[in-house]
């Protein structure tokens, strides 16, 4: 059975969907192994919080921990000198938050097919459902919204993933991550992508936009699959923060872990509290 990789991602982050199993894919020549990342950019990446198992040089920085993508200039950012207590399977937060409640973020979508337009109304529609005090709703016709929707072509990779869409962090300001980058090559989503599909990775993107990491930040084991021993949280501004009310057991059914089958999937009832505890 095959196991898909749907990851997170940080500052201008890359969300990674590996296919493991018998069908592998093929790998971007542009990336290198950690073998040719040095120690002193390892420390850096630990700093800002996250993993240094299997780090990957690619153009304009690094991916960490599969997926996620660091700049150049962000592991030159200093980090806070604080160490955050995190649990290992509760929902989590960023330290930054989207303020200013209630608020209406505006998502606008440019240069994508009317199937990824579709999706992004679902997804509104899943999250203004909730009735929380961050309101989505789409940019007037020809304006940038806040968050803004594009595409990009990407082939598959030969590590056994493809990049299936990209966003990050809510700023210092308290402002949503401004950019969704979603895949618009056949290899991702197939020449006829499913809508429910789509809906959902927009749905996830969108809540790292507004401040929510990988359920599974400590412990993909129950959805990946694998461990990875070199999960510390370090010293970090980013932050990966436990957020109340969630369960200290795994969560398996989580609109936010690293790794899905490739369905839809929206929001659970620990998914609802988490978003509950933040914005409303």
């Amino acid at each position: 059975m095959k196991k898909l990789k749907l990851f997170a991602i940080a500052f201008t982050g890359v969300i990674v969907l590996g296919i493991f199993g018998c069908q592998k894919k093929n790998e971007t020549p542009t990336s290198s192994t950690d073998q040719t990342v040095a120690q002193s950019t390892k420390a850096q990446i630990k700093s800002l919080g996250f993993s240094t198992a299997s780090v990957v040089k690619t153009k304009g920085g690094y991916i960490v921990e599969g997926d996620i993508f660091l700049s150049e200039a962000s592991l030159a950012k200093k980090a806070k000198s604080q160490k955050l207590t995190v649990a290992k399977s509760e929902q989590y937060q960023t330290t930054n938050t989207v303020s200013d409640l209630p608020r209406t973020v505006t998502i606008s979508v440019t240069n994508l097919p009317s199937v990824y337009s579709d999706a992004v109304d679902g997804a509104i529609a899943r999250y203004n459902a909730l009735g929380l005090k961050i309101y989505f709703q789409r940019a007037s016709s020809g304006s940038t919204g806040d968050i803004d929707v594009a595409g990009f072509d990407s082939a598959p990779n030969s590590n056994g993933s493809i990049t299936l869409g990209s966003s990050g962090f809510p700023d210092d300001s308290g402002n949503p991550f401004g950019t969704i980058q979603m895949n618009t090559n056949n290899a991702a989503y197939g020449s006829n992508p499913n809508l429910d599909y789509l809906t959902s990775v927009v749905q996830h993107e969108i809540g790292h936009c507004i401040g929510l990491r990988h359920t599974d930040y400590f412990n993909r084991s129950y959805s990946c699959g694998y461990v990875d021993a070199n999960n510390d949280e370090g010293q970090s501004d980013v932050g990966a923060i436990q957020i109340p009310g969630t369960p200290s057991s795994e969560d398996p059914d989580s609109f936010m872990l690293a790794c899905s089958n490739g369905g839809n999937r929206s929001f659970n009832a620990n998914d609802v509290i988490a978003l509950n505890y933040l914005y409303k």
